[in-house]
């Protein structure tokens, strides 16, 4: 049975407000630090035995693992923020700049190797070279897709209709071939949306292009922790939640919240009740489907409506390096996207390379022995040096429900921070922050559910970030 308890006077609000937060993951961490910053006394429950929700590490044997690679891009200013908060931004630098090694699989010897950079130029020049020399698109592709760009920087993201379009039908109108379409749109597209253009809205793919691409010209520099993930989003989320003074339970699974006759809510985990002026339920859409009481939103079961989409993870170990680079991008094959986790991992020996699969719907519940044989070759295909590499080691991570999926109409169902029901807010990813399921989506969710809780409880707010600002 858990044993929770409330910090002394929290039960009454002479010695000031209280707040629980339900979730553990970035959205809640995020919360609990922003309410804490603000001399709210808070609780966060998480049930797993950890913190950092679907970007986390475990150990196998002695390697140190992340379940997926994340990667967050300049542009993702919430995100830092939270590094910044938590004293961790030196353990997941960003690149000096915009450079993306891409391998196609089918190309000749000496024309494999294409590239996705930028220069110090303004907008949109900055990417004029790189588009200029991208040798996995003809000329003429690389003009329409120049075209294409400049009209997509022309939508106005606040044009509600952009949300029941479907990227892959724009892109198509805006004359981009199926080749331009996987080696550049759903290049960038899949591994940010987690959906092929097809499958995305418009109004997510045009974010994630203006604001990536189109906005800065470093906005799309690329972050990723030279660390493991549980470092950063358990270890180092917790000291800073401590100092905070925020009491962290985990391993404790709330089962029911409701409001009391004197305006407060009841919190109830097994073996205990807890009692709060504010309550963030930063937990996934179906969970908070269950825990959201009667009238807290006027249409609950639309969050059942927001679909899911999944994350393979493979991961191989080899007896040597053989790869050069600390990552790269790849064409005409299965493999989307390798990372060099050799020395985050803590590995002595060899190399460590982790595949990240977005959209994987189709290889989600295959067995590792047909996933072996299937990406073992391609690895090989694409690297010349593990052709005669030996592997200790291949295991797989499945995340099925890795985020939501991005689909056209998926902007109408995502909830606000504010409920119905007083002092009752929603965070996470899935909320309605503008981005697709990011770390910076769960960041400036937890952000806008503090930043609401705060308002209400006449609290000052000036500490936090600026969820509005435009992206730098």
């Amino acid at each position: 049975m858990s044993e929770v308890t409330q910090p002394p006077g929290a039960s009454g609000r002479p010695d000031g407000a209280a707040a629980v937060v339900v979730g553990g993951g970035l959205a809640g961490i995020t919360a609990a630090l922003a309410l804490a910053d603000a001399g709210v006394r808070v609780t966060l429950l998480e049930g797993r035995p950890r913190l950092g929700g679907l970007a986390f590490s475990f150990q196998r044997g002695e390697l140190t693992v992340d379940n997926g690679q994340h990667v967050y891009l300049r542009c993702c200013t919430a995100y830092r923020w939270f590094l910044d908060r938590i004293d961790g931004a030196s353990l997941a630098p960003l690149q000096d700049r915009l450079d993306v090694p891409v391998l196609d699989a089918e190309g000749t010897p000496g024309r494999r190797l294409g590239r996705i950079g930028r220069t110090a130029l303004p907008v949109p020049l900055h990417l004029a070279r790189s588009l200029a020399t991208y040798q996995h698109l003809s000329l003429a592709e690389r003009a329409k897709v120049g075209r294409a760009a400049l009209a997509l920087k022309g939508l106005d993201l606040s044009d509600p209709a952009l949300d029941a379009q479907n990227f892959g039908d724009w892109l198509a109108a805006h004359g981009q071939s199926e080749r331009a379409v996987e080696a550049l749109w759903d290049l960038v597209g899949v591994a940010t949306l987690n959906a092929v253009a097809g499958d995305s809205s418009l109004a997510l793919a045009a974010m994630v292009f203006k604001t990536g691409l189109l906005s800065d010209p470093g906005a799309a520099d690329i972050g990723w922790a030279r660390v493991p993930l549980g470092e950063l989003h358990d270890t180092l989320a917790r000291k800073a939640l401590d100092s905070a003074g925020v009491r962290t339970e985990v391993r404790t699974r709330v089962t029911s919240i409701s409001l009391n006759e004197n305006g407060r809510w009841s919190v109830q985990v097994p073996g205990e009740t807890l009692e709060a002026d504010t309550v963030v339920l930063a937990v996934p859409q179906r969970e908070a489907r269950d825990l959201l009481p009667e009238g807290a939103l006027d249409a609950p079961e639309r969050l059942l409506e927001i679909g899911t989409a999944p994350i393979l993870n493979i991961h191989v170990v080899y007896d040597r390096k053989v790869l050069a680079r600390p990552f790269f991008a790849a064409l005409g094959s299965p493999v989307q996207w390798v990372f060099d986790r050799t020395e985050a991992s803590g590995l002595r020996e060899g190399q460590y390379l982790a595949l990240s699969q977005s959209a994987a719907q189709d290889e989600i519940d295959e067995p590792v022995s047909v996933l072996r044989e299937r990406y073992l070759p391609e690895l090989e295909r694409l690297l010349p040096a593990a052709r005669g590499a030996g592997v200790k080691d291949f295991f797989v991570t499945r995340e099925r429900t890795a985020t939501f999926a991005p689909t056209p109409g998926v902007g109408r169902l995502r909830p606000g921070a504010r409920t119905k029901a007083p002092g009752l807010y929603l965070a996470g990813a899935w909320t309605a922050t503008g981005w697709p399921a990011t770390m910076e989506s769960a960041v400036r969710s937890g952000v806008s559910a503090a930043g609401a809780a705060l308002g209400a409880l006449g609290r000052p707010r000036d500490h936090l970030f600026d969820v509005f600002e435009e992206a730098a």
